[in-house]
């Protein structure tokens, strides 16, 4: 049996496959202080045996969690000397111009604790001066007296020679062992002084915690399972093993998330489906991205808790380009100082969770607004909460100031909620030249089916797609991934007139490096996949555009038509080329595979009895209170159509159809529906 889990900020979600493709899933409450309890607990509740478990696959939100709230390990920085205060100095191109109360982010390192050392290299990785170990001594007996736990080295141009950069880590490892070490450019071969110092700061500082966190997960699971074939999701769609993840955990920071984007591309395969906007509503958040033509869209340019307002940390690792926002089942819907009704970032979470929860909670948010139009129906919370308790908590806290009737609130709760997914939907598509209207929607996650016919509707998409595992569909792309390593190396090189031979023979070394990294997680040679792209800008540009290379090498036979598929990305990016400008590559990069063995897929039973549970009236914007049908989404057999409105109803989830939509339930229990008056 194969077995996914997936922490989120309010659930722990599972999907198991067994050894006839059968699919169990689970959801069961997070466990904040403990998180693999809540991982044993949704296995137990799914009635798994843990001596059935032959390959374990884990997303995460420690990384995440452990740097938005600051909680990592102390943590020292060695630099070349002069370039102390590159974390202090970060970048200028703040994102809101006229802001005069702006702020740089703060440093995750102290300055007290940002040490230089003597050493130099040019730009083109060659030593000016050479690297005094001497120095080192003094920093790390420093470091030892200030309770350091962890230490980042970044030296200047190391992306170009990490000569220098080995040296001090071979020295701390043998001479102060007791530090967790991290540099640079094991982690990024890429260029820009700030984001690598900051990238390897930030890895640094988790490091420790991910390790013994993963340590703990992964013992408990021989242990208790003897299964030793236990991966981890990365942020670039593809998984690792413990053993990597454990030295660089900053490849984890969208653990999670980032599955269920790669699951939809899987899905999309299977169905047919290559153009697809993802939207995945969870407890806490909600996400989206992009994927063409089945391929999911990976960027280095990432930046945590960057806003409209705030530049946020740049971390240069691979992360599939996604957009996420505080808008999810639990987001607390209050008032600011002007007397407007905003909803999110702040969450409810699990403990107490929404007032529909009965733990406690006060405070309304989107979930229980969608109670309150009977979009959900109490009986699925397994709580001993009333609709008269939720109506007069929305009074107290919302109501009175507003002087508004609570349905039109809780109506007005899901339309805000909905303009703000909608902004993000338009950040991921519109805004990067895409037309929503060619692409189909797939909602994930607890509250992706409730909001997702509205959105479409917004955007002009004509079809829906609603998978059989939606609101634990991440972990579900879990058991549908590879092992995958991306790499890339900065080369600034022009795009005509290049040495073939030097950007072939750097290709070849990334390859092999790539295929020894496999070989020591158990893939074998045959089950090897590389692809080959290029990031390209016109000369004298900041920005780049990354571009396929689908060659065995780059020659005079072939740069041409690179040049012209360049041409084209980046008119599509920012509707304007510059046939007579030079080009440059900027970056060249590899992604490797390790093909895993997927688990079939087979068709969906259909539990016995009749669709239709009955009526129940649900609040429409357009219309108002109207009754509606409600069916059980288990029960509706495969290419049995309904027509809205309409409710079907799962124990975790609903999904609302509006007038004019029609669903149909494929063989494998996605649930199709198109949008009416497209």
């Amino acid at each position: 049996m194969r077995v996914a889990t997936d922490i989120g900020g309010t659930f722990t979600d599972l999907v198991a496959v067994d050894d006839n493709g059968k699919i169990i899933v689970g959801k069961s409450d997070t466990t904040p202080n403990k998180f693999e309890k809540g991982i044993f607990n949704v296995i137990e509740q799914a009635n798994i045996d843990l001596k059935d478990i032959q390959m374990f696959f884990h997303g995460t939100t420690v990384v995440i969690n452990t740097l938005t709230e600051k909680t990592g390990v102390k943590t020292g920085l060695i630099t070349t000397k002069g370039f102390r205060d590159v974390l202090e100095i970060a970048r200028g191109n703040r994102p809101d111009l006229f802001n005069l109360k702006y702020k740089k982010p703060e440093p995750i390192v102290e300055r007290h604790l940002r040490k230089e050392i003597s050493e130099r290299l040019d730009y083109k990785g060659e030593v000016i001066s050479p690297l005094n170990t001497d120095e080192l001594n003094e920093i790390l007996t420093y470091f030892k007296e200030y309770n350091v736990k962890a230490i980042a080295v970044s030296l200047l141009h190391s992306y170009k020679n990490d000569e220098h950069e080995k040296q001090v880590l071979n020295y701390i490892r043998t001479n102060y062992p007791e530090f967790s070490v991290t540099i640079s450019s094991e982690l990024s071969k890429e260029w820009r002084e700030y984001e690598r110092t900051s990238t390897a700061a930030f890895n640094a500082y988790v490091k420790p915690i991910a390790h013994d966190y993963l340590t703990n997960l992964e013992q408990n699971l021989i242990d208790k399972s003897s299964c030793k074939r236990n991966y981890i999701m990365q942020s670039n769609g593809g998984t690792s093993t413990f053993e990597i993840a454990k030295k660089t955990p900053i490849n984890m920071i969208e653990s999670g998330p980032v599955a269920g984007i790669f699951g939809a591309s899987i899905l999309g395969e299977v169905i047919d489906e290559n153009n697809l906007i993802v939207l995945d509503i969870g407890g806490t958040t909600a996400k989206c991205s992009l994927v063409e033509n089945g391929n999911v869209k990976i960027s280095t340019n990432y930046h945590m808790e960057k806003t409209e307002r705030y530049a946020g940390y740049p971390l240069k690792v691979p992360v599939v380009d996604i957009i996420e926002i505080g808008n999810g089942g639990g987001s607390i819907a209050w008032i600011d100082d002007s007397g407007s009704i905003k909803v999110g970032p702040k969450s409810a979470g699990a403990d107490p969770g929404p007032i529909a929860y009965g733990r406690g909670g006060n405070k309304p948010t989107t979930t229980d607004a969608n109670v309150l139009l009977g979009r959900l129906a109490l009986r699925n919370f397994e709580t001993s909460t009333s609709l008269e308790e939720i109506k007069n908590k929305f009074e107290i806290s919302l109501g009175k100031q507003l002087n508004t009737k609570t349905d039109d609130l809780a109506m007005g709760i899901v339309k805000i909620a909905n303009s703000n997914m909608l902004n993000a939907l338009k950040l991921i598509s519109v805004r990067k030249g895409y037309d929503p209207r060619d692409f189909t929607l797939v909602a994930i996650g607890g509250g992706g089916p409730m909001h997702s016919q509205a959105l479409a509707r917004e955007l002009g998409i004509k079809k829906v797609v609603i998978p059989s595992t939606s609101s634990v569909f991440a972990s579900w792309g879990m058991l549908m991934s590879d092992i995958r390593h991306d790499y890339s190396q900065t080369l600034l090189l022009p795009a005509r007139g290049i040495s073939y031979k030097e950007v072939n023979s750097v290709y070849d070394e990334i390859i092999r490096k790539a295929e020894e990294t496999l070989n020591t997680e158990g893939v074998e040679a045959s089950d090897v996949v590389i692809t080959k792209s290029l990031d390209m800008r016109y000369e004298g540009q900041e920005h780049t555009v990354e571009i396929h290379v689908p060659y065995e090498n780059i020659d005079e036979n072939n740069i041409e038509e690179i040049i012209k598929n360049f041409h084209e990305n980046h008119d599509r990016m920012y509707s304007y080329t510059l046939p007579e400008n030079e080009l440059e590559i900027v970056n060249i990069k590899i992604q490797a595979l390790g093909k895993l063995e997927k688990p079939k897929m087979i068709e969906t039973d259909t539990e016995e009895g009749t669709a239709l549970k009955g009526e129940r009236e649900v609040f429409y914007e357009e219309s108002g209170w109207i009754h509606v049908s409600v069916y059980d989404k288990n029960k509706l057999k495969v290419e049995e159509s309904v027509t809205g409105p309409a409710i079907i109803e799962e124990q975790s989830t609903s999904i609302i159809l509006h007038d004019g939509d029609v669903l149909q339930k494929d063989k494998y229990g996605n649930l199709v529906i198109e949008i009416g008056g497209q």
